[in-house]
């Protein structure tokens, strides 16, 4: 069930979140912070990334929703879990980062609470 529930929420995760990042608000982030944009995606952290938010998300939100047949738990786990890891990022930048723009705070926040909600709420359904 862990293996399973991983793998749906990981895919899920990356392709939402490619198409948000390379589509959606591309534009956006170019925009706001463009001027501290790596040409490339330095991969190996993105990939520590994905993998490590992936398995936190799974551990606390997802799981316990499948054990408990609560997938309401999972999208409101998953949001505040999201919240809480994207305000860490965020906020930290915002405190310490000169020119961190006070949008790409809001629009992370909003993002990272809605997919965290979405793939737990998502990989919670299909895992059941």
């Amino acid at each position: 069930m862990v293996i399973r529930a991983y793998t749906i929420a990981l895919v899920t995760f990356l392709a939402l979140d490619s198409l948000w990042l390379g589509w959606i608000a591309s534009g956006f982030y170019r925009e706001q912070i463009g001027f501290m944009l790596r040409d490339e995606v330095y991969l190996p952290a993105a990939a520590v990334f994905y993998l490590t938010f992936v398995a936190a998300l799974t551990h606390f939100a997802i799981l316990p929703a499948i054990r408990t047949k609560n997938v309401k738990s999972s999208w409101l786990n998953g949001a505040f879990f999201g919240f809480a890891t994207y305000a860490a990022y965020d906020l930290t930048n915002l405190a310490v980062t000169k020119d961190w723009p006070l949008a790409v705070t809001i629009v992370d926040l909003a993002w990272g609470t809605s997919l965290g909600a979405v793939v737990s709420g998502i990989t919670t359904r299909i895992a059941r």
